[in-house]
């Protein structure tokens, strides 16, 4: 399914309409599965539908260390649904039918990449038609293995650059990444927050200088003054997870709040113009 497009193609060309556009990315997060695959299918169609400009999954596991308690109960829902991978590939490969430009990435753990070998990991992926894996457990020191096979599948591998990085593994991150590069606006777990809690913008600047791929912040975004601190910061996007899945797991109607998060990238982009 994804054979006809070049590695990392989709996040590339989504970056550079969204820079002729003067706008940044805004990328929701949903556990697939959650809380069962029907649900999820729709819950992902409707945030690809209200304007995602790419979209973050997560695969299901029993012990997600990156995440909270909100991410954490979407996990749990989804495994005491008796969801299982091969459900999140047909899920996956759905939206990717109906969206065939979106850029899908996938958050995972490990285990998940490890338990069968990541070859067949990677296979299966790509056949659903994912663009790039970020494992969330696996420093860049260790991912040799699992980046290989991930581009040897056409998937590009993505790093999570924490705010306690420094200069040398900064520079790994830029030389490993493909697609853009993960930014925690803070230490610990996934969560919403009231307010950004850390400046990343020199850590952002940094990861330019190393020429990474394109910085977008994640950790705690649930409001549109966040997208507007994160863009403030370099970043060229953000990703909002746990406000998301909340709301989802709540049945709020998503559209609205992906409508208003998108637009905040145009303003903040807007404004410093």
């Amino acid at each position: 399914m994804t054979g006809t497009v070049t590695r990392g193609a989709r996040y590339a060309a989504m970056f550079a309409r969204l820079e002729a556009q003067r706008e940044g990315a805004f990328i929701p997060f949903a556990m697939l599965g959650d809380p069962i695959p029907a649900r999820s299918l729709a819950a992902v169609r409707a945030l690809a539908a209200a304007g995602a400009d790419a979209l973050e999954l997560g695969l299901p596991f029993s012990d997600p260390v990156a995440d909270g308690p909100v991410i954490q109960a979407a996990a749990a829902r989804a495994l005491l649904a008796g969801v299982r991978q091969a459900d999140c590939w047909r899920i996956v490969a759905e939206v990717r039918g109906e969206f065939p430009e979106l850029p899908i990435g996938l958050l995972v753990y490990a285990n998940l990449v490890y338990h069968r070998e990541p070859e067949r990991f990677y296979a299966a992926a790509a056949a659903a038609g994912v663009d790039s894996v970020l494992i969330a457990d696996l420093p860049v020191a260790e991912s040799a293995e699992a980046a290989a096979a991930a581009r040897a599948h056409g998937v590009s591998p993505v790093f999570i650059a924490p705010p306690n990085a420094d200069d040398a593994r900064l520079g790994a991150i830029a030389a490993a990444g493909e697609a853009y590069t993960y930014v925690t606006s803070r230490e610990g777990v996934t969560g919403a927050d009231d307010r950004l809690r850390r400046d990343q913008t020199d850590l952002i600047a940094n990861l330019k200088r190393h020429g990474a791929p394109p910085p977008v912040l994640g950790f705690g975004i649930s409001a549109p003054d966040h997208v507007r601190a994160a863009l403030a910061m370099g970043a060229l996007g953000a990703i909002s997870g746990s406000a998301v899945v909340r709301r989802l797991a709540e049945g709020e109607d998503i559209s609205e709040f992906v409508r208003v998060m998108k637009e905040a990238t145009r303003e903040a982009v807007g404004s410093r113009q």
